[in-house]
């Protein structure tokens, strides 16, 4: 992509000695940007902003100096500021120019292809500009594309988690199945042998009955009868 920066160097002539002032740092601030010195530019044309806010080759040119420095952002509303503040159409648009550039390098096509397109309704035949609003035009087309795909990436990747998901539920239900008829299968174990355990001790206990009752019967076999005495009636 062609960038087109246009730094703005025209100068008011004006008797105040703060005006006076404003054009010596707005100078300084020239002189550094030629030497690729962004950083003091930048200190240069903010403190001319400071003395007037409203200084319209101020707020474009500081643009600039951001702009090299790659702060799109920063850069962007410095060139919106000087869109406003410029009645001058040309001026108006180079502005509006250099916020389309500074809109692309966010990758913020829609508003880079606004920006563009209100440029060129100022100026018509900056070959710069139509070649920029196509770019960004297919820059928005190629995003669009990579978010579609992205989407649908997006998409395999939930469906193939949830199905995921799904196997894994199954395989915890399946477990819970198996452990519940396996304590089922020990429950039963365990009250067979306590059954087990119940009539064993049943057979001992008829066991020991019945041994008793045989040592009674013994004892009773063993015992002698006492004698009965008969009382003879004279």
């Amino acid at each position: 992509m062609k960038i087109f920066l246009t730094l703005f160097i025209t100068f008011i002539w004006l008797n105040q000695v703060d005006a006076q002032s404003e054009r010596s740092l707005i100078r300084e601030g020239n002189q550094m940007y030629k030497k690729d010195k962004y950083s003091d530019a930048e200190v240069s044309y903010r403190k001319a902003l400071e003395k007037n806010k409203e200084l319209k080759q101020g707020a474009f040119n500081l643009g600039d100096a951001l702009y090299k420095q790659e702060r799109y952002g920063e850069a962007a509303e410095q060139y919106r500021i000087a869109a406003q503040n410029h009645k001058d159409p040309e001026t108006k648009a180079q502005a509006l120019h250099n916020l389309g550039n500074a809109l692309v390098k966010e990758q913020k096509f829609p508003e880079s292809i606004t920006a563009y397109k209100d440029a060129l309704k100022l100026n018509s035949k900056d070959v710069d500009t139509k070649y920029n609003l196509e770019y960004a035009k297919r820059m928005l087309q190629q995003q669009q594309q990579q978010q579609k795909q992205d989407q649908k990436k997006d998409q395999k990747q939930d469906q193939k988690k949830q199905d995921q998901q799904q196997q894994d539920q199954q395989q915890q239900d399946q477990q819970k199945q198996e452990q519940q008829k396996q304590q089922e299968k020990q429950q039963q174990q365990v009250q067979q042998k306590k059954q087990q355990i119940s009539k064993e001790d049943a057979e001992r206990i008829l066991e020991a009955l019945k041994n008793e009752e045989k040592d009674v019967q013994k004892k009773l076999k063993k015992k002698v009868p006492a004698r009965i005495r008969v009382e003879k009636d004279w």
